[in-house]
């Protein structure tokens, strides 16, 4: 693009990035744009048409364009949750706690639930220039088996997922990031483990010398996105913090906001 045109895609940038325009909203007719941005018609279907294939911009109608992370489903309303009418724990070490919950779902008996707690969780996609993640292959004894994990860890006490996250990259391939951004937190198996998992994704990394933590490390590579969904396909990806990260990549491949600048 030239420098007009890259003015006016950095200027339509900094209205979604600044929340100016929020996610789901639409953007002004082209018309419109052509009157506020130094570029005419043809240049500026070429800025929004890189906005689009960045994930910023989502296409409505011929020539209608919306910011891209709108949702149209409404929330359910008038459900009821389940009542806690307290807890006992049965079980503790420094690993886990386990605890039996008493509990009473809308209609139903109450009766005693296992709630297994785990640790925080922090877990990294980092990528570099070429579009390869930063993975460990390692052996997991439980499953007993070789799988493709991305680095990550436990967040320690008063420690910030981020800094966790960062510390772990670090820690485990001797990689340290240059950019992280927090993209979502979901929990492994919400039923019955209580572990609250946070996913980063980040861009570039400086070596900064070998792995420090032995135990966790593994044969470091960067992966080719490319072979993402071969490795999937093999079942050579191990654990669901890995799965979710490289799949909210692919889903939002070229994203920006979403994954940290691809």
């Amino acid at each position: 693009m030239g420098p007009k045109s890259t003015e006016a895609y950095n200027e339509i940038l900094r209205w979604i990035e600044s929340g100016e325009l929020k996610p789901g909203a639409k953007l002004p007719s082209e018309r419109t744009l052509e009157d506020q941005l130094p570029v005419r018609r043809t240049a500026l279907r070429q800025v929004l048409a890189r906005l689009v294939s960045e994930g910023y911009l989502e296409v409505h109608g011929r020539s209608s364009y919306r910011v891209a992370g709108g949702v149209s489903t409404p929330t359910p309303e008038g459900l009821e949750p389940w009542t806690i009418h307290g807890e006992r724990r049965i079980y503790e070490n420094k690993w886990m706690d386990v605890d039996l919950v008493d509990v009473e779902p809308p209609g139903v008996e109450r009766f005693e639930h296992h709630v297994v707690r785990l640790q925080h969780v922090a877990i990294s996609a980092i990528l570099d220039d070429q579009d390869r993640v930063l993975m460990l292959w390692r052996y997991r004894f439980v499953p007993q088996a070789w799988g493709w994990e991305l680095p990550g860890g436990i967040v320690d006490e008063d420690e910030d997922a981020k800094e966790a996250a960062l510390r772990e990259v670090e820690e485990e391939t001797g990689w340290r990031p240059e950019t992280l951004e927090h993209v979502v937190s979901y929990q492994p198996m919400v039923g019955m483990v209580d572990s609250p998992h946070e996913i980063f994704v980040g861009r570039g990394a400086k070596r900064v010398g070998e792995p420090t933590d032995l135990e966790e490390a593994g044969h470091i590579e960067w992966v080719p996105l490319a072979d993402i969904r071969g490795l999937m396909k093999r079942g050579d990806l191990m654990g669901s913090g890995t799965l979710i990260a490289l799949l909210h990549i692919l889903a939002n491949r070229g994203a920006g906001a979403s994954t940290a600048d691809q």
